[in-house]
């Protein structure tokens, strides 16, 4: 097998390609054939040692990836070889093979193709656990969404949309404006050119919005929860402009709002139940056309330096997807 090892964190600079033995599955492990693997934010925290999860050095980084199963190791019953499936953890995705325990695997619904799969269950279960489960988001409220045009920001416009809300996307440059309209978002705000608050004022006639869906942080947090209506809910999703905000909790109190944060992956381990009824009303919403994952790209798995740079740039639209094509001639 060949894959991308993290050997110091220091970044891309850190990750090496290299064929190593395809290792055999322990007891109630899956060794699974990688078809498609994406990127998401996660993969660049954890190669610089930033993330809640620090793997022991060397490992191979990848959080969501789709493939078949190859072997199952003793113990293991509920997947056989040629199954296919979803995977999404901390590690192991940028490589031709994976070892993964089996109670990490998601059977791959039947009518998702095995690359859409690799980019959907994160981000839009992401999106679906905040908006559906934590923000009970209801059809005709309005959402204001951060970092619009990112991977979880685009799933969060469609399963918004699903639910029969308003979006307005914010978004830091016109292109990614005119993409996020594409995609289904009622208004846009571009940060360079808007003052968030009076365009959200002017959008939602002086109420604020009812739902903020914030995986940026930093400086945008405390603009987008002041334009929060009466019992809004900002949802906490992460902080990928690299920096924790502080909120003036006197801004709940006068506006009757919550602050709920989003831990999709503690969620998933917690609530399984909850998470499959889940997958299972995002695989009917797929099948339905309401959502799809929007590729920005589609690149070898060798090409995965120039993945990460691409992301570095913050012109990605939607999620970079990194594949393995013999896997997809199988």
């Amino acid at each position: 097998m060949h894959g991308w090892y993290c050997e110091s964190l220091t970044g891309v600079e850190g990750l090496h390609w290299r064929e190593t033995p395809t290792p055999e599955p322990s007891a109630g492990e899956v060794l699974v054939a990688v078809h498609a693997a994406s990127l998401n934010f996660p993969d660049s925290l954890i190669i610089e040692g930033k993330y809640q999860v620090k793997p022991p050095l060397p490992f191979t980084p990848g959080s969501e990836f789709s493939g078949l199963v190859e072997a199952v190791g003793p113990g293991v019953g509920n997947v056989r070889p040629g199954d296919p499936v979803v995977v999404v953890g901390s590690v192991g995705g940028f490589a031709t093979h994976a070892i993964v325990p089996a109670a990490g695997l998601t059977p791959k619904p039947a009518n998702l193709s095995l690359q859409d799969a690799a980019a959907l269950m994160l981000t839009y279960g992401t999106a679906h656990h905040a908006l559906i489960d934590r923000a009970a988001l209801r059809a005709g409220e309005s959402v204001l969404i951060l970092g619009a045009a990112g991977g979880v920001g685009t799933a969060a416009i469609q399963v918004a949309k699903a639910a029969g809300a308003r979006v307005i996307a914010g978004v830091s440059t016109e292109a990614k404006a005119v993409f996020c309209t594409s995609l289904g978002a009622d208004a846009t705000i571009c940060y360079g050119r808007d003052k968030l608050r009076d365009r959200v004022k002017a959008l939602t006639d002086g109420r604020g919005v009812d739902v903020v869906f914030d995986p940026v942080g930093g400086d945008l947090a405390e603009p987008a929860f002041r334009s929060l209506g009466w019992r809004g809910r900002f949802l906490v999703v992460g902080f990928a402009q690299g920096t924790i905000p502080a909120l003036p909790l006197n801004l709940a109190l006068l506006k009757g709002a919550a602050l709920v944060g989003v831990f999709w992956g503690d969620f998933v381990r917690r609530e399984p139940e909850r998470h499959q009824a889940a997958v299972a009303e995002l695989a009917q919403w797929y099948a339905e056309g309401r959502i799809k994952p929007a590729l920005d790209s589609i690149l070898p798995m060798e090409r995965l330096p120039d993945a990460y740079a691409r992301m570095a740039s913050r012109r990605v639209l939607g999620k970079i997807l990194m594949v393995n094509p013999a896997a997809l001639q199988r």
